[in-house]
């Protein structure tokens, strides 16, 4: 359903507040840069710390910059049940071609839970579901077994996989089938995981860099590793620089040095980039050529 280079969006701010012109100009460049879909209201997007009103002003924001040239895949996880399903079923009114959706952090459901958990979702709203799986923040992994059990769910069309655990990608096609989507959700480990049949990536990266990440998402749909492998190179301090200190700060803070019109602020308890940081990312926007 979904491929190439994907962006988990930053939320711009502005005096602690929404930048709904600069989010609008940023996806127009993003689509206009190669941009094959956009997620709104991941983590990148600092889902955790916007209010209700907040986070469908950002997905409406979306849904309405993109005007239908790309999908949107809304951000709408959460630890709550019921809150997930809210947020689904406003996506799905708004236009959102698909839900991101997290598992369950900080509750650390059983797998019988999370499978409950997906369920629940998939019975309260028809809108499909991309599956999250990012144990380093959540705490909470969901198993190979479970996910095989959560694609036999006629909504669950993907899955994001943050775990680092690249024999997944095999195991998955063995137990879910060849044509079910699998997308990265590391940057670094991308080329690795389209090699095993992964067919894109939810990416911090393509944030900053989203033509250089198009162009290495059209590599390795050709099937071409050796331009894969030179672009991989290319991007690979970038990506790493993007985790230089807690993210977002590091990648609004890139964003501040390619556009003049965007801000960096970040919103409590995250802080700006740090000094470390900051240098880490000069030198991979050099390295990488973006600047």
């Amino acid at each position: 359903m979904f491929s190439g280079s994907i962006p988990a969006l930053v939320t711009p701010f502005r005096d602690g507040a929404f930048d709904a012109p600069a989010f609008k100009r940023f996806v127009d460049w993003q689509i206009g840069e190669g941009t094959s879909a956009l997620v709104p209201c991941g983590t990148t997007g600092e889902s955790a710390t916007l209010g209700f009103d907040e986070h469908y002003q950002v997905i409406d924001c979306c849904i309405e910059a993109a005007a239908g040239r790309v999908p949107v895949i809304a951000g709408c996880g959460s630890n709550d049940t019921a809150t997930a399903v809210r947020h689904m079923r406003y996506a799905q009114a708004a236009g959102a071609a698909a839900a991101l959706v997290v598992a369950p952090y900080y509750n650390r459901p059983s797998q019988d839970g999370i499978l409950a958990h997906f369920k629940a979702l998939a019975d309260a709203s028809d809108l499909p579901i991309v599956v999250y799986n990012v144990p380093g923040r959540t705490v909470t992994d969901i198993s190979t077994e479970t996910m095989c059990k959560l694609a036999e769910i006629a909504s669950v069309v993907a899955i994001k996989d943050a775990s680092g655990d690249l024999a997944r990608v095999t195991a998955l096609r063995a137990g879910a089938g060849r044509n079910f989507c699998q997308l990265s959700g590391n940057d670094d480990l991308w080329l690795p995981h389209a090699s095993l049949g992964g067919v894109g990536c939810i990416s911090v990266t393509a944030n900053v860099a989203p033509r250089l990440c198009a162009e290495f998402a059209s590599a390795v749909a050709a099937a071409d590793w050796v331009r894969a492998l030179t672009l991989h190179e290319r991007l690979f301090a970038l990506h790493n620089a993007m985790f230089s200190d807690t993210s977002p700060a590091p990648v609004k803070y890139a964003l501040s040095r390619v556009h003049d019109w965007f801000d960096p602020e970040v919103r409590l308890p995250i802080i700006p980039a740090n000094d470390a940081g900051r240098s880490a990312v000069d030198a991979a926007l050099s390295a990488a050529g973006v600047l």
